[in-house]
C-alpha cells in the first residue's frame, strides 16, 4: 500500500471515529430604541407591551448565554437571560427563576419513531411570533404576541411524522405563563398544538390552551385558541396571517363566558438576500378585560399597523427600524402632561447579534 493511500486511509478512519461534541454553547443580544411621540413621563411604554417596554432610552430586549445538549435519544437546554423582556414578562416569577429564559431536558421514548418528552421551561406552544427578535417579520411583537404565553413550564409530549409534515403534542402545565404556579391554584392547565406542513413554503398551526390562572377560591377557566398560517408565496414575498380567540368564565361555577379575540395580518417582501420590508395590520378586542384591563366604557378595543425594514448586516447580524401606530375605542394611551390619548404613534430601532 502506497504511502499516499495509507495516509488518506487513516485520515479517513479518524474522520469516522472522531465523535461530534454533543455540547454547544451560543448567545444573543439585542439592543433597541424607541421614540414614543406621546413622551410618556415615566418611559414605559403601555401596560399591554412586554417587549421593547422602554421608550425613549438605549436598553437591552433581550440577551442570553445558551448551552444546549444533544445527542440522538437525549437533549437539554439551559439560557440565562437579561433584558427589559425578562423583567416585563417574568415580574411574577420568584427568586433566580427571573433570569432563566429557557431550561428543559427531553428524552427520545421511540427508537423507531420521532417521540420526544420534554419537561422544564419552555418556549409557549402558542403564538406565531418568538421573543427572539431576529426569528419575526416585525420589529415589535403584535398585540396578539405580547398578550399570549411567551414561555411555559411543564411537560410535553411531542411527536414528529417521518416525512416531517406533521407535527402532534400534549402538554401539562403549571399555568397561563407561569413557571412558579399560582399560590392556592391546585388545577392542572393543559395544551395541543397541531402543525402541518405540506410543504417547505406552508405552515398550518393550531394550538390551544385551558386552564385556570386563579386560586382555586376564584377559580376561572380559560380556554383559548390559537390558529395560524405562514405562506411563503414566492421566494421574495410572503404572507402570515393568524386568527386567537379566548374565552374565561365569568364567574366560578357558572356557564357564563366572557370573549375577547385578535387577528393579525403581516406581508414581507425581501428584494434581496439582504433586505426586507414587512407590513402589518391587527385588532385587538378585549371588551371585558380579561386579559388588558382598560377601565374604559368600551374594554379595550385597538386597532394597530406597523411598517418596518430591516437591514442583513453580516450572517448573523441584523439591524432593524419601524413605524408603529396604535389607535384605540377610547383613551388608553398616557402623554407627557399624565393627560390620556386615544392614539400611540412610536418608532423602533433594533441591533440583534447572534453566536
Amino acid at each position: 500500500m502506497s504511502a499516499v493511500m495509507a495516509g488518506g486511509l487513516s485520515m479517513q478512519l479518524f474522520a469516522q471515529e472522531t465523535p461530534r461534541n454533543p455540547f454547544t454553547v451560543s448567545g444573543y443580544l439585542e439592543t433597541y430604541y424607541v421614540y414614543d411621540f406621546n413622551r410618556p413621563i415615566n418611559n414605559t411604554r403601555p401596560g399591554f407591551i412586554y417587549s421593547y417596554n422602554r421608550s425613549n432610552e438605549v436598553n437591552i430586549n433581550l440577551g442570553y448565554l445558551k448551552g444546549n445538549y444533544n445527542t440522538e435519544r437525549l437533549r437539554a437546554n439551559l439560557d440565562i437571560g437579561a433584558g427589559t423582556y425578562m423583567n416585563a414578562n417574568l415580574a411574577a416569577e420568584p427568586g433566580v427563576l427571573k433570569n432563566i429564559f429557557e431550561a428543559n431536558a427531553g428524552v427520545k421514548l421511540s427508537k423507531s419513531a420521532n417521540l420526544w418528552l420534554d419537561a422544564g421551561i419552555m418556549p409557549s406552544h402558542i403564538g406565531l411570533e418568538s421573543a427572539v427578535g431576529k426569528d419575526n417579520w416585525t420589529l415589535t411583537r403584535s398585540m396578539m404576541a405580547d398578550n399570549t404565553p411567551y414561555y411555559e413550564a411543564g411537560a410535553k409530549l411531542g411527536f414528529t411524522s417521518k416525512n416531517e409534515k406533521w407535527y402532534l403534542a400534549v402538554m401539562y402545565l403549571n399555568g397561563w405563563q407561569r413557571i412558579h404556579r399560582v399560590d392556592g391554584n391546585t388545577t392542572p392547565a393543559f395544551g395541543t398544538q397541531v402543525t402541518y406542513k405540506p410543504s417547505s413554503k406552508v405552515t398550518l398551526n393550531y394550538s390551544t390552551f385551558v386552564g385556570s390562572d386563579k386560586p382555586d377560591s376564584a377559580r376561572l377557566m380559560r380556554y383559548y385558541h390559537n390558529v395560524y398560517g405562514i405562506f411563503q408565496v414566492t421566494d421574495q414575498f410572503g404572507i402570515t396571517a393568524g386568527f386567537d380567540y379566548g374565552m374565561e368564565q365569568k364567574q366560578k361555577g357558572k356557564s357564563e363566558l366572557n370573549n375577547w379575540y385578535t387577528p393579525v395580518l403581516i406581508l414581507q417582501f425581501s428584494p434581496d438576500a439582504n433586505d426586507r420590508i414587512a407590513v402589518r395590520g391587527e385588532y385587538f378586542n378585549d371588551e371585558k378585560g380579561v386579559i388588558i384591563a382598560s377601565g374604559t366604557p368600551n374594554g379595550f378595543k385597538t386597532f394597530g399597523w406597523s411598517v418596518n425594514y430591516d437591514r442583513q448586516l453580516f450572517s448573523n447580524a441584523v439591524w432593524r427600524i419601524e413605524l408603529r401606530s396604535l389607535s384605540g375605542k377610547d383613551d388608553y394611551f398616557r402623554k407627557r402632561n399624565n393627560e390620556l390619548t386615544g392614539s400611540n404613534t412610536f418608532v423602533s430601532t433594533a441591533l440583534a447579534l447572534s453566536f
